[in-house]
């Protein structure tokens, strides 16, 4: 048995935050369990199966749906995408921390099936720098742009949802304070429960037999 299950750490935030940089960052450095979505769309050229994606047919993606395999799934722009259940628990149960790279509105949905996991939301240093770095992508026109920006306001509202926030003014700095969540949620009591009632039978057992 494991001294203590795995965390899941949902990380997500408007686009342009860095959210993705910070995921690798965080994988880079530790033995965390990346979460793979499954999707209906057709492998691109160099994705390979259970890497990019779990690649399904609408069928078995519907199938699962039923099955109730999924911690999140939304269908956009006629594919279905979803968190697979079983492979994120499975990798929590054996201790190992799992995270998942999510949009606001799928990181909502998990929380209502994942209360323990820890949801943080990656913030910008200000609305103005986020313009920047959307712009530095080149791959925006002035409207999608626009779009993207008006979506990161809105999206801001829900900050309250998350349990932490992280300003994103560098890299290793954002990478630093999350360690630092999870340093801290690892001590919390109720993930140390366990391990607490292990600790304290066998101090009764001493105090019985010595």
């Amino acid at each position: 048995m494991q001294d203590k299950k795995g965390v899941l750490i949902v990380i997500s935030g408007p686009s342009g935050a860095g959210k993705g940089t910070i995921c690798k960052e965080l994988l880079n450095r530790h033995n965390f369990y990346l979460s793979i979505s499954a999707t209906t769309r057709s492998p691109r050229i160099g994705e390979v199966e259970g890497v990019n994606y779990y690649f399904k047919t609408r069928e078995e993606f519907l199938e699962k749906i039923e099955e109730g395999d999924f911690l999140e799934y939304a269908e956009v722009y006629g594919n279905l995408y979803g968190t697979p259940k079983s492979k994120v628990q499975s990798m929590i149960d054996e201790g190992k921390d799992v995270i998942l790279e999510i949009d606001i509105q799928g990181a909502l949905k998990v929380k209502e099936n994942v209360s323990e996991g820890v949801f943080i939301f990656i913030l910008p240093p200000s609305m103005e720098e986020l313009k920047q770095r959307i712009i530095k992508r080149g791959s925006e026109t002035e409207e999608s742009l626009m779009t993207r920006f008006k979506s990161a306001y809105q999206e801001i509202n829900y900050i309250s949802k998350y349990n932490y926030a992280v300003v994103n003014d560098t890299v290793e700095e954002a990478v630093k304070k999350i360690e630092s969540i999870l340093v801290a949620e690892n001590c919390r009591v109720d993930r140390m429960k366990e391990k607490i009632l292990d600790s304290k039978e066998g101090l009764i057992h001493e105090q019985l037999y010595d």
